[in-house]
C-alpha cells in the first residue's frame, strides 16, 4: 500500500502509523481519510497487529483547521455535505490504539486523537476546539467523545469558549492518560503498546467492546455483556494457554484463537 500522507510499519505485534503529511493544505486531509480507512481495513484483517500507535511528524500535525469540509469535498470534487473523517476510521478498529501526542490537538486534529483509547501528551502540547470563535462547532465526534471522556461540565466550557488547555491540565480532567517529556514520547507509548500486545489479543478487543458498548447500554445491558464476552473467551485456545502458562509459572504465548 503506497501512501502519500502517513507511513506505517509494524515492530513484533504493534502497528505504528506516522501522519506525515497532512499541514497546511486541506485537500490533503481527504487523501489522509482515505488512505486511513484503507490502513485500518488492512490492519483488522491483521491478526499479528495487537496494538496501534498513531503519532505525528512534526509538531503540528495535529493542529488541523476547523472548517474543513467545504475545502476537502472541492478538493475531492464531491458534495459539499460529505465529510471526511480522521477519527472513524480509528474508532472503529477492535485493537487498542494509543495515541502519541508530541504538539499541539487542535480542531479536527483534537477529534482525531480523542478517537483514540489512550492519548500520552508531550509536556509542551495544547488541546483546543476554536470552532466556536469562526462560528462552526466540532464536526468529527468532537462534542460526543469528548463529553464522554471529561464530563458534560468540562466540554461545554471547552466548546463553547474555545479555550486551548495546556497538557497538565488535558491531564488532569483526564482528556489525556500521561504526561511525558517529548524525549520520552515514543518510548512511552511503545512501552504501553509492548506491554498490551503481550496481553492476549481476544481478550484485549473484549475488554474494549465490554467498555465502549457497555458505555451505551444500561447497568443490566452492560453487565450481561460482559459476562457474554467472559464465557466466549473460555471457548479459545488462548485462555487454555494462560491457565497452562500460570500452573507452569511461564510466560503465556497468546496466538489470537
Amino acid at each position: 500500500m503506497f501512501c502519500q500522507t502517513l507511513d506505517h510499519q509494524k515492530i513484533g505485534y504493534v502497528m505504528l502509523i506516522d501522519i506525515i503529511n497532512a499541514e497546511g493544505n486541506q485537500s490533503k486531509i481527504v487523501r489522509l481519510s482515505d488512505e486511513l480507512t484503507e490502513l485500518c481495513e488492512e490492519i483488522t484483517n491483521d491478526e499479528e497487529t495487537r496494538a496501534i500507535i498513531l503519532k505525528g511528524s512534526g509538531d503540528n500535525v495535529f493542529s488541523m483547521g476547523t472548517d474543513l469540509i467545504m475545502q476537502a469535498s472541492e478538493a475531492k470534487g464531491e458534495p459539499w455535505e460529505k465529510l471526511w473523517s480522521l477519527a472513524e476510521p480509528i474508532a472503529r478498529l477492535d485493537r487498542p490504539v494509543i495515541a502519541a501526542v508530541n504538539g499541539d490537538a487542535i480542531g479536527q486534529g483534537l477529534e482525531f486523537v480523542l478517537a483514540c483509547d489512550i492519548r500520552i501528551a508531550s509536556e509542551k502540547s495544547r488541546f483546543g476546539f476554536p470552532h466556536i470563535e469562526e462560528g462552526h462547532i466540532p464536526w468529527d465526534g468532537g462534542t460526543q467523545r469528548l463529553s464522554r471522556l471529561v464530563g458534560r461540565g468540562r466540554a461545554l466550557e471547552m466548546i463553547l469558549t474555545g479555550e486551548m488547555i495546556d497538557a497538565q491540565e488535558a491531564f488532569r480532567i483526564g482528556l489525556v492518560n500521561r504526561v511525558v517529556s517529548k524525549e520520552e514520547l515514543m518510548k512511552a507509548a511503545m512501552d504501553m503498546a509492548e506491554e498490551m500486545a503481550a496481553k492476549g489479543p481476544i481478550a484485549l478487543r473484549y475488554a474494549k467492546e465490554a467498555i465502549y458498548k457497555g458505555m451505551d447500554m444500561s447497568l443490566e445491558e452492560g453487565l450481561r455483556l460482559e459476562a457474554d464476552l467472559y464465557f466466549l473467551l473460555h471457548t479459545t485456545r488462548d485462555r487454555t494457554e494462560g491457565i497452562r502458562a500460570f500452573q507452569e509459572k511461564r510466560a503465556p504465548r497468546f496466538e489470537g484463537r
